[in-house]
């Protein structure tokens, strides 16, 4: 049991560490026009499949932060968010991402009691790890920014909050979606393996 325990606090030490290098490296957001392709959900992914529910929290936690801290100067986009109402702002880089940890880990539970491969259940948690992010911070920011004159004046065409949605996510939130899965799911799988060997 001590074995186990120590075993997992390293593994979350570990990705928390990776979180930080690639919250503030390039290694973390890709910047394309609109918004920025981040590839930090692939940690938050493996903690939360490979340690539980908890550690997918803590890891969603230290990536909204990191997010958040982004907003002061290091995103063009979070920084205008943020002159328009700093808590709205926080709201949408924080505690959506300490829900979305949290969810993945669950449903992960629920998808590797299914999955008797054991196998696919990994991609599948890499999957909604990344849409779980998207929806959330995609949702919070039209609950709350929607109807602000800066989200209005991306809304060129005038669409609606879904087709807004989108056409804003985009390629953006498919490359993530697409990089989160694979990534996640092999290096999981992988650790997972090990991890039972030890």
């Amino acid at each position: 049991m001590r074995s186990t325990k120590t075993i997992k606090m390293a593994q979350m030490a570990i990705l928390i560490a990776v979180v930080l290098i690639m919250a503030f490296t390039p290694l973390g957001y890709l910047k394309t026009v609109g918004l920025e392709i981040s590839l930090i959900t692939i940690p938050v992914a493996i903690g939360a499949m490979v340690i539980g529910p908890g550690a997918g929290a803590v890891l969603g936690a230290v990536f909204g932060l990191t997010s958040f801290y982004q907003c002061f100067g290091m995103s063009q986009f979070g920084a205008m968010l943020l002159s328009i109402n700093p808590l709205y702002t926080f709201f949408v880089c924080v505690p959506t991402r300490i829900l979305m940890g949290y969810l993945a880990g669950v449903l992960f539970k629920v998808f590797i009691k299914a999955d008797n491969s054991n196998t696919i259940c990994y991609f599948v948690g890499g999957f909604m790890t990344a849409f779980l992010n998207t929806l959330f911070f995609m949702g919070t920011l039209i609950l709350f920014f929607w109807n602000t004159e800066y989200i209005q004046s991306l809304n060129a065409a005038g669409a609606n909050a879904l087709m807004f949605v989108v056409a804003f996510v985009g390629i953006n939130g498919v490359v993530e979606w697409i990089a989160t899965t694979i990534v996640g799911g092999i290096v999981s799988k992988a650790v997972a393996k090990i991890a039972k060997n030890v």
